[in-house]
């Protein structure tokens, strides 16, 4: 049953990219040089929400409801989050903040996780590097942009 609810929980998770999708209004803005091309995305995502999947389920077989599973679901809430704020209100600056936090919730999962199961802890490390590529890219697409979104592409058009 376990595994079911966090299958669950991850594939919501993902959802949130699909549902807050780029879209023309992406395209517009600047970015910088070194923004990964898009299909990138969904390619390191797909294999981070399988890791994380596994990382929660290594966590929840060892040591149940526990302060490291709280930090899991914690940086689910924030990992969905994130491409509401940006994608759908295009809130580059929330999205930021949003960002820091998900690294924050990332590294603390590893830390609490480490002691219940190295694995876990192993398997949530790419996803620290991912998150600190995606706070950084967020926060040089905000400056580029100085936060404002194109009088083209208003949320919701």
């Amino acid at each position: 049953m376990a595994v079911a609810i966090i299958i669950v929980l991850v594939f919501a998770t993902a959802m949130s990219g699909a549902i807050f999708k780029p879209g023309p209004w992406y395209e517009t803005i600047k970015k910088p040089s070194w923004t990964p091309p898009n299909w990138v995305f969904p390619v390191v995502w797909t294999t981070l929400y399988v890791m994380i999947g596994v990382a929660g389920w290594l966590v929840w077989r060892e040591a149940g409801l526990s302060f490291a599973m709280a930090l899991w679901a914690l940086q689910l809430i924030l990992n969905a989050a994130w491409s509401a704020l940006f994608f759908g209100l295009r809130r580059m600056d929330w999205a930021f903040v949003d960002a820091v936090a998900l690294w924050l919730a990332v590294a603390l999962f590893i830390v609490s996780a480490f002691p219940i199961s190295v694995w876990a802890a192993i398997l949530f490390l790419p996803y620290l590097v991912w998150a600190t590529i995606a706070a950084v890219l967020n926060r040089a697409v905000w400056r580029l942009n100085d936060g404002s979104i194109p009088a083209t592409a208003s949320p919701g058009a």
